[in-house]
Order: structure tokens, then sequence, then C-alpha cells
């Protein structure tokens, strides 16, 4: 079965509680990040949450008649980015041939193009790697004796080169290792760089992963772990050394002072699951799915090593029961990936639904947010 966690338990976590056990009494909530980006906080610590940013769901994405054409009926998470072709890239993680979850050909990772330029009138899929259906991005087998599958967080591109980072998970949703793979062709074809993480890495902190350029030179990583019960660590590597696992740099904060290259210290408390940093207007985006509170939720920052629990942040779409959906909210939700050609003021998200008990819905959706940046 995939290696996707959505269906565990939702443990809630204070953030006070968060701070006196992970930062320890010596390192309190002034140690968390650096630089104040938001005037005024609530009691909380938090700024006021401003206008309510109002949402609906544009479309279905994936699903019968929808995506059957590419035999790709049941799927999630659908990370996109725009392609050195200028196509957007939509990459997704465990897929499936009928319209349920384990029901048909088992691919992952898999991605479907769009050249879509008005996105209020919802992406429209050109093409898909592979061809006429979707095919695997590279050749393995599932549950084979070394994991079940291989699910990805995050992809970029630099110059004509494209990055995927992806988890190597076992069939208890447990991360083997992490790996790191390159495509020169537009997402047609992928091959393995030799960088690769362990699981363990930073306490397990270094597993699901978003990243972006920060126009210096380097890329930067906000990265967690795949069992949503785990805070954001940040991390940066020059992006011409991505493929050198030996290059990358945590963010840690020690003697007093914030430093690259020291033991990670968490940027922001919580549970945190898929994760999506974008640059919009000039300033950084950070979106996730909050695990602790069932919802997906934004904030933005005007420096990567902002102080993040003083940033603007605002819930975006909300979970709730089966019978309680509307445009705003959803049951069993999870992702949250930014679209390019979104704005501060209008956000595109892909999110995906997995009802866990039957099997479908197993599908990824396109949310816009207006008056997220109000």
């Amino acid at each position: 079965m995939p290696g996707d966690i959505s269906k565990y338990p939702r443990a809630r976590l204070t953030r006070a509680a968060f701070l006196k056990s992970a930062l320890g009494a010596a390192v309190g909530l002034s140690t968390i990040g650096t630089g104040i980006t938001a005037a005024g906080a609530a009691s909380d610590g938090r700024p006021p949450d401003g206008r309510t940013p109002e949402v609906i769901k544009l479309a279905d994405l994936t699903g019968p008649g929808l995506t059957t054409g590419f035999r790709m009926e049941a799927t999630s998470l659908g990370i996109p980015a725009v392609t050195p072709d200028g196509r957007t890239l939509f990459i997704f993680g465990d897929t499936f041939e009928n319209a349920k979850v384990g029901n048909g050909w088992w691919r992952s990772p898999v991605g479907l193009y769009s050249t879509t330029k008005d996105l209020n009138s919802g992406v429209q899929w050109s093409g898909a790697v592979g061809g006429s259906v979707a095919e695997q991005l590279w050749p393995y087998v599932h549950n084979n004796p070394g994991f079940s599958t291989v699910l990805p967080t995050d992809v970029l591109t630099i110059g004509g080169s494209m990055y995927l980072h992806v988890m190597v998970c076992r069939e208890n949703g447990s991360v083997v290792r992490t790996e790191i793979w390159r495509s020169e062709d537009s997402g047609g074809s992928w091959t393995f760089t030799g960088a690769q993480f362990d699981a363990e890495l930073h306490g397990g902190l270094f597993q699901q992963l978003t990243w972006a350029p920060g126009g210096d030179g380097y890329v930067y990583i906000y990265s967690t772990g795949f069992q949503r019960d785990k805070p954001i660590i940040l991390s940066r590597v020059r992006q011409d050394r991505i493929a050198d696992s030996t290059a990358y740099q945590p963010w840690g904060y020690s003697e007093g002072a914030w430093a690259w290259g020291r033991t990670p210290t968490p940027v922001l408390a919580g549970k945190f699951g898929e994760l999506c940093l974008r640059r919009l207007g000039g300033r950084w985006v950070l979106t996730w799915f909050n695990a602790g509170e069932d919802r997906i939720e934004g904030l933005i920052a005007d420096s990567l090593t902002s102080n993040l629990e003083l940033a603007e942040r605002k819930t975006l779409v909300y979970g709730t029961h089966w019978a309680g959906e509307d445009d705003n909210h959803v049951a069993q939700l999870y992702g949250g990936y930014i679209i390019p050609g979104s704005t501060l003021n209008q956000l595109h998200l892909s999110v995906s639904q997995w009802k866990t008990d039957t099997g479908w819905p197993y599908k990824v959706m396109q949310f816009r947010v207006t008056d997220f940046a109000s």
C-alpha cells in the first residue's frame, strides 16, 4: 500500500509544550528565527490574522474523466514547478490506474504537464511524462525487499535543470532514505544525482522538504519529518552543489547567536506535513499542512531567516468531516502546493484528499485564495 501517511492519527501538540520540550529552558521563543517581519502580535505571539482570505474550490484536477486517459484516476500531491521550456510540470505521488487506492497499475512518482495561463479557468493537462500515459519517472518495483514506494516532496528548476527530492519509504510509511534526482529535458527523463540523505539526519527533520532559489547563489530549504509530528528546520546549499549531500548547511542557534553550519534549531513549532516555499511579489510565502490542527496554512516573510513565529500567518483551507465540506472545508485534506502563476493576492493551491476507509476519493483539487496578503 502507499507510503502516504495521511491515514495516521493526528495528535495535537501545543506550541508552549513544544518550546518547553524541544528547545529547553535555555532556548526560549526569542531564539526561534531572527528579525521580526510583522508589526504587532497576538497574546500567543502571533500577529493578528487580518482579513480572512476568500477561498473557493475551482476544480478537481484528477479523477475519472479528468486523468483517465493517462491511466491515473487515483493520485495525490501534484507538486508544481515551471519547466525550463516554459510549461508547468506537476509531480504526483502514489498513483493508481483506477479510482481507488490500490486498484490497478501502481506508479510513483509520475508527472503531468500543463500549459494553462489563466489559472482562474482551472488547470488543464497537455500531456504526461512518458507520452500518452503517465509512466513512473524512473523504473523500480514497488514493495521490493528494500522499500515500498518513492514519494516526491518538492521539485526545483535551476537554469536548464530540474531537481526532484524524494523519500524512499517502507510499506509502514517510515522513511528509508531521501534522494535527489535531476532532469535536463524539462522533466521528460530523470537520473539519480548520487545525493542521498539518511532518514535520521538532524533527528529525522530532513525527510520532507521544500526548496527555492534565494537569488544569491543559494537554494534555501525548509524541512521536517514525514510523520507529521515534528517542527521545521532551515538549511541552505549552493545551487551549483545541490547534488553534493555534504554541502548542505543547517541554520542553528548556540552561544547566543544564529549561524549557518550549526546543529539545526527548529524555526517553527508545530506538527507539519507537506511544505511549499515560493517567492511571490518580492516576499517569501510558505504553505503547509498543519497536522495538529487539520488544516492548510500559509505565512508571508520578508527574509528566510525571519522569525517565523511572528510572521503573517493565515488559515487557508480547513479540515472537516465528510458531511461538512464546502469551498474552504475539506475532509481528510493534505498537501497545499503553490501553483506557478499565483500572486500574493491570488494564491492557487493544489490540495489533496484521501478517504482512507474506502480508498476513494483519492485526488488532487485546485483552490483559489483571494486576499491572502491583506
